[in-house]
């Protein structure tokens, strides 16, 4: 679990990091459009383009980004194995009985797969290079219209600044837990299901108690300071466009044209 790399910042100097949190946040809402907007390997391949030019740009690891796929890679296996045997097609690879892989069914398989990973590479690059304050206070601007109807756009960013925040620091306390497990004997990796199902409750009952005593901390440090919400609140850094926006922007409207035509005029899933 240490090696989980959603909801952890990678400090760089880059120029993905000096964006607007406000643009990255809205790249990528169109990025994921884009993706389900994409109905073929090619426009799935200028997506896969523009994810690697932008990773490129923003000086963290690939090895750290291909790290969050393994959160996902129990729903990756589940959903090819559904797609392959269920998904109908006309031209039969394999064939066992009341089972058959079909051509069409591996290209879809296949599709998916990659979806899956773009979108989770997608959003695991955004938490990388974004602080859990810029991004708090990038959802904050882009929600401030719903202020006019009282709608508590502040308490919202900073619940979700805070879950961000306590994702890498619950990781760690699972492995330090673990670890206190390990040393009076406990075995997480033998036996079946079942026994390692048993053998994760130890973990959780600490991890809930430790998860609630930090939660409480923090509340009682948000006392101490006199922290009050959204009521007469200032900010030491305003938010501000620049001309790495602009390009962002630029980057952005070309892929979702790109797509749009490749949507318009290809229709062939390969």
């Amino acid at each position: 679990m240490s090696e989980v790399a959603f909801g952890q910042y990678y400090p760089a100097k880059s120029f993905t990091h000096k964006l607007d949190p406000r643009t990255k946040i809205l790249f990528l809402i169109l990025y994921i459009v884009t993706i389900f907007l994409a109905q073929n390997f090619y426009a799935l391949g200028g997506c896969a383009f523009v994810f690697i030019l932008v990773a490129c740009f923003s000086g963290v690891p690939f090895t750290k980004l291909l790290k969050s796929v393994k959160g996902v890679l129990f729903l990756l296996v589940f959903m090819a194995i559904l797609n392959l045997f269920l998904y109908q097609g006309e031209t039969v690879w394999w064939e066992w009985k009341f089972i058959k892989i079909t051509k069409e069914a591996t290209y879809y398989t296949i599709f998916l797969a990659v979806r899956l990973v773009l979108l989770v590479l997608g959003s695991s690059l955004l938490t990388l290079t974004t602080t859990p304050v810029s991004l708090a206070d990038g959802i904050e601007s882009l929600l401030f219209p719903l202020k006019l109807v009282r709608f508590p756009v502040h308490e919202l960013a900073l619940i979700m600044s805070i879950a961000l925040r306590f994702i890498p620091i619950l990781t760690d306390e699972t492995g330090r837990i673990m670890n206190a497990q390990k040393a009076r004997g406990a075995d997480f990796e033998k036996g079946g299901a079942f026994s390692r199902i048993k053998a994760i409750v130890p973990i959780l009952i600490p991890l809930l108690i430790s998860a609630f005593r930090r939660a409480d901390e923090l509340g009682d440090a948000m006392d101490a300071r006199c922290y009050s919400g959204s009521k007469v609140r200032t900010k030491y850094k305003k938010l501000t466009f620049g001309w790495r926006d602009v390009i962002a922007w630029l980057l952005g409207a070309a892929l979702l044209a790109g797509i749009i035509l490749l949507r318009i005029y290809t229709n062939a899933l390969i």
